[in-house]
């Protein structure tokens, strides 16, 4: 091969490499938009809610409980019942009450939350109660008022561990003003400086149930949810009665006793999920919290078969 003919070969071989290189890369490429297409973007919704792996039947003083919460060392579930200013320690292996742990006066308690050393209590009323050094002898409790108040009707309180923040549902009003109709607020109490943002940090309103159930027709149970919240209705029935976030993906699971339905709203206040809970399981759900492993608790007040709670494992 003379010097030419060479530098022929080379430049052929060159251009060959070339065309292949960039026909591999169409194909890896064309491979991964077939690949992510493939993979749907839609929201998987991880808890049969209609099928409890456990059921915990509960002791009639907990008759209408109407909070729970894990304890700090994950061993135990916590509860308030409503009307009563104890905290009632329950076995989580098998719903065994082990203790009734009395901590200031009787009155409309209607969540609990640990978070970090201590417990808080939620008054309907907004007012929340601190206990330190809990089942210690040297416990106490510290009432703190907040802005909110019967109105406003809160039902439910999460540690928002991200943020140093406890956030409290409101089943009542969202607000005060025209601004605030057919909406329900959650509003944030800061740890840090123990003071309540006067705005809510997410406002669920009818709209947004609305056009959420409008995009996902496929949706379970979707027929009696668009009646639910149907155009015209005079009442907004969802109404926040327990609120916990999920420790692995930050969202916030929300009960609605009213309607019987749990919402799952991302971390950004994005709807993400409704499940329409069926009434003969879910009599009552009022109180929710999670394991760290991802575990669901949901508490039933005993309106028909006594109170209850619930156990659910996560699909895998």
């Amino acid at each position: 091969m003379n010097y030419l003919s060479h530098i022929i070969f080379l430049k052929f071989l060159q251009e060959t490499v070339h065309i292949l290189r960039f026909s591999i890369m169409n194909t890896i490429l064309l491979l991964l938009i077939a690949t992510s297409m493939s993979c749907s973007p839609d929201y998987v919704f991880p808890y049969a809610m209609q099928q409890p792996a456990q059921t915990f039947t509960l002791p009639a003083s907990l008759h209408e409980i109407s909070g729970l919460t894990i304890s700090a060392d994950g061993k135990h579930l916590i509860a308030v019942q409503d009307e009563a200013a104890k905290l009632m320690v329950i076995n989580k292996a098998d719903g065994e009450l082990l203790s009734e742990v009395p901590f200031g006066e009787d009155g409309d308690f209607e969540g609990v939350e640990v978070a970090g050393d201590d417990i808080y209590a939620i008054k309907s009323s907004g007012s929340i109660y601190r206990i330190c050094h809990f089942g210690k002898k040297n416990q106490r409790a510290d009432k703190i008022k907040t802005s909110l108040d019967k109105t406003n009707n809160v039902e439910g309180i999460a540690f928002d561990a991200a943020n140093n923040r406890l956030l409290l549902a409101c089943k009542g009003n969202a607000g005060t003003g025209e601004t605030y109709l057919f909406k329900r607020a959650i509003y944030a109490f800061d740890l840090s400086s123990q003071s309540l943002n006067p705005n809510p940090v997410y406002l669920i309103s009818i709209e947004d149930i609305r056009r959420y159930l409008e995009q996902h027709p496929g949706l379970p149970g979707h027929k009696k949810l668009s009646d639910t919240f149907a155009p015209g209705i005079t009442d907004f029935s969802f109404c926040p009665s327990g609120i916990a976030i999920h420790p692995g993906t930050g969202d916030l699971y929300i009960l609605s006793s009213v309607g019987k339905m749990l919402l799952v709203l991302s971390a950004d206040g994005q709807i993400r999920h409704i499940e329409k809970l069926d009434k003969d399981i879910h009599a009552q759900p009022e109180g929710i919290c999670f394991d760290k492993d991802g575990t669901l608790y949901v508490a039933n007040e005993g309106r028909v078969k006594g109170p209850v709670i619930y156990r659910f494992y996560p699909k895998s």
